[in-house]
């Protein structure tokens, strides 16, 4: 049977966890490790989480940080361990998602096998509708963004062709154990928001592509742990993060435009913003532009 690796981090998830645990259990014809890394403050997600392990019989590992050390380094924590268990698969999920196919996993696993590809993501749709949130989607190099195909359209089967995607977030990500050999693992200066970016343009520059299998859907809360798009926290990260990804992977011209592009949308955009929102803005503009890029290590 085969071996899967699921990484999990959680930030005040306690709500949304029990869904989580329940699509895990439904899953068939493989075997389920979870790793659960906990960046919340108090213990209790940690808690839940082996509790809700011995009641839907999954076999669950549990790393409780007592800080919030972010997201990609919770990734990371959770990568290493599934990677020593020599798992066949591992899968970075969001722990504020659902999926209701038993054969989901196993059944994107097999497209894979299939058409050679060593990473697939299903279909994303907004929790409890049928608006898509995320089919697919691209890079933008000039503007250092990664908008998702599909996004706020009523889902049609207009996205319905299983595809090589240029990009794709790691809400929901099947990885082959190759890949973190070549690409290494996330970029732990991001904390959180492009980090998933950043890891997928590595992947497409080292002859990695990503498969976009429709055929299974995942239903997402959307920002839940991070309070919403809107929030300061998510501004600033957004923001910084953006440049940051734009200093690090682009060059020559096309850095030039990325950075100047991201600069003037966010400055002209926060004029409507509030005075602390505009200063959020501005700060993450200034150490997203100064922030030291230190070389990452392959596993």
């Amino acid at each position: 049977m085969i071996k899967i690796g699921i990484v999990t981090v959680l930030f005040n998830s306690n709500d949304v966890l029990e869904g989580f645990f329940r699509s895990l259990q439904k899953q068939t014809g493989i075997d389920i490790s979870l790793y659960v890394i906990d960046n919340s403050a108090t213990p209790e997600g940690s808690e839940l989480s082996e509790k809700l392990g011995a009641d839907y019989g999954i076999k669950t590992t549990v790393v409780f940080n007592n800080a919030n050390l972010g997201v990609a380094k919770g990734n990371n924590q959770g990568i290493e361990l599934a990677l020593a268990d020599n798992v066949d698969y591992v899968v970075l999920s969001n722990n504020d998602v659902e999926f209701h196919s038993p054969d989901m996993i196993a059944g994107m696993i097999a497209e894979m096998i299939k058409r050679g590809a060593k990473a697939s993501v299903p279909k994303m749709l907004y929790f409890g509708t049928r608006i898509i949130w995320c089919a697919g989607g691209h890079i933008s190099s000039l503007k250092a963004t990664s908008p998702h195909q599909g996004d706020l359209e009523t889902d049609r089967g207009q996205y319905d062709t299983v595809q090589v995607t240029n990009y794709a977030p790691t809400c929901f990500m099947i990885l082959d154990p190759s890949v973190f050999e070549v690409v290494g693992l996330m970029d732990e200066q991001y904390f959180v928001y492009y980090d998933d970016t950043d890891f997928v343009w590595r992947m497409n520059h080292s002859g990695f592509s990503v498969l976009y299998v429709p055929t299974y859907e995942l239903f997402h809360k959307v920002s839940f742990s991070t309070g919403g798009n809107d929030s300061l926290f998510s501004l600033y990260y957004a923001t910084r993060n953006r440049l940051f990804f734009a200093r690090k992977n682009l060059h020559g011209l096309t850095r030039w435009i990325a950075i100047a592009y991201t600069v003037a949308a966010m400055s002209v955009k926060s004029i409507r913003f509030t005075p602390d929102r505009r200063k959020r803005v501005f700060k993450a503009m200034r150490d997203g532009l100064n922030t030291a890029m230190i070389a990452q290590p392959k596993h």
